[in-house]
């Protein structure tokens, strides 16, 4: 894990309690305030999240099953509707934004790849294609070398790939857009060790030479370790602890230290 300079991580990412306080020092890419969610049924899934998400850093996000990982993730493109002020995207409040133009900013990808029909180079240029932009044969070339793949894919067919080759076409088409956010839901859950390594590559590349924003979900500590700056620790819709990634054995909270024992 690295940063740019030698100031505790901790410091670039601050959970905010029920004050308002701001965050001093780096440029806020994500403002959270009080975002809340219950469940058909009324239960809490989200209880109150404040957190502010500093640009250009990887943030993991662990916690049990059910404590609202995804459900935290999802709202900052609006793949579902966080009430509004709840969630700011450099300072303007992403209710506000066009949808379309929203989720071009902030691509996310998730478990599972799925291609639409159509070669390789078709896919990645999909996204471009919809706001009247032809991506060039050149251009298609470097978003392949981007997501670790050769030219040689540029004229396969998604039925040809291995799932581990589909999710970094996936992820090559995500790019597409440029985005300057990049929502990850445990995107390699369902990858080979090789193919996993190809994409946490691809994603601690994509942070230092373009110095993108990451948050990622993921059900393996070891990875968060491996690829993150911060970790978030996520307990029945709460931000319970926020620690560097080779700290985390210091977590106070009893949820959270139960959780990190049984998967060490």
């Amino acid at each position: 894990m690295s940063m740019d300079s030698d100031q505790d991580v901790r410091e670039h990412l601050l959970v905010v309690d029920g004050d308002g306080g701001e965050n001093e020092g780096s440029e806020v890419k994500f403002r959270i305030r009080e975002l809340r969610k219950w469940s058909e049924s009324g239960d809490p899934i989200l209880n109150g999240v404040s957190v502010d998400v500093p640009k250009g850093v990887i943030v993991g996000i662990i916690g049990p099953s059910g404590s609202g990982k995804s459900t935290l993730l999802r709202a900052l493109n609006r793949l579902w509707e966080p009430p509004p002020g709840s969630v700011l995207l450099d300072g303007r409040d992403i209710c506000e934004i066009d949808v379309l133009d929203l989720r071009r900013k902030v691509g996310m990808l998730f478990q599972l790849p799925v291609l639409f029909e159509g070669t390789v180079a078709d896919n990645i240029r999909y996204g471009p294609q919809l706001r009247g932009k032809k991506l060039s044969d050149q251009e298609v070339h470097k978003l392949l070398t981007l997501a670790d793949l050769d030219s040689s894919f540029y004229t396969k067919a998604g039925s040809e790939l291995s799932v581990g080759q589909a999710q970094r076409v996936a992820l090559a088409r995500t790019l597409a857009n440029e985005p300057e956010v990049l929502l990850l839901d445990e995107p390699t859950s369902a990858l080979d060790p090789i193919s996993t390594e190809n994409i946490e590559d691809v994603i601690v590349k994509l942070k230092k030479k373009q110095g993108m924003t990451i948050l990622m979900v993921s059900h393996s500590i070891k990875q968060i370790q491996r690829v993150a700056d911060v970790v978030c620790l996520l307990v029945n819709g709460e931000i319970v602890e926020v620690l560097k990634p080779d700290e985390l054995s210091e977590a106070k909270h009893p949820m959270a230290l139960r959780f990190l024992e049984l998967s060490s």
